[in-house]
């Protein structure tokens, strides 16, 4: 029958299940809620320089960061906290749902957090929680999958390369606008080696043993090699797994 108002029902419920499915999409949610469970990391990755990346927006940068602002073009006595088109490589989740808004800046949003790398978390934190609980009762497992079934990545080099390798002339095949104008041209130091960088303690989070709540694929390929030089977490940590 092809009538305007089966047509016009179709479109509706085309739109409930885009718009449903739009709706399914995870949130952000700040680092807060990583470190309820995750003390020893979330203590060592506030040192890093990660964690302090919307420092070097502000116009109290220090010398060398300006010396740096100078050799890219930049102007050091500007403040580029609320410029879009410097903020995303500074923060977690700008533009998206949960993440950070410029006009209403969420510390716990601020800086590179656990979320740019492994994924928004409102809905994998659920499963860590849950998994977590059923573990300390009866050291129940959970399979990995299900975490990334629920958005949470376990590769992040591409994340990575989206600030470190996104500028003019970069060998990275996703490069787009706004590029970061931190090139290696500018300085050696910009260059970008993932393999490297994941083992700089500067700028990632100390490793602690995982109690095994979740076992199977997908690990990173590094997991076993960081688990094995692991420390122990310290007693308020809670058993769910990175």
């Amino acid at each position: 029958m092809n009538h305007p108002l089966m047509h016009a029902l179709a479109a509706a419920a085309l739109f409930a299940i885009l718009a449903g499915s739009a709706a399914a999409e995870p949130m952000f949610e700040g680092r807060k809620k990583c470190y309820n469970c995750h003390k020893s990391n979330g203590e060592s990755w506030d040192k890093t320089a990660h964690a302090k990346a919307m420092e070097s927006l502000k116009v109290t940068r220090g010398k060398d960061k300006d010396k740096a602002m100078l050799k890219a073009k930049l102007d050091p006595k500007k403040d580029y906290t609320k410029d879009k088109d410097c903020v995303g490589c500074h923060v977690d989740g700008f533009g998206m749902d949960g993440g950070y808004v410029i006009q209403e800046p969420d510390k716990f949003l601020t800086g590179v957090g656990c979320e740019s790398c492994h994924g928004a978390g409102s809905d994998y934190r659920k499963i860590h929680r849950k998994a977590g609980e059923a573990f300390e009762k009866s050291e129940k497992t959970m399979p990995r999958e299900s975490l990334v079934e629920a958005g949470q990545d376990f590769e992040f080099v591409e994340k990575c390369n989206v600030c470190h390798l996104n500028y003019e002339g970069s060998p990275w095949k996703g490069v787009k606008k706004p590029y970061t104008p931190f090139t290696p041209k500018i300085d050696k130091k910009y260059e970008f080696d993932f393999e490297k960088s994941v083992r700089n303690n500067k700028a990632m989070h100390e490793h602690f043993k995982l109690a095994g709540t979740f076992t199977g694929q997908p690990t990173p390929k590094f997991h076993d090699e960081f688990q094995s030089k692991a420390k122990p977490p310290a007693k308020a940590d809670k058993v769910e797994e990175d």
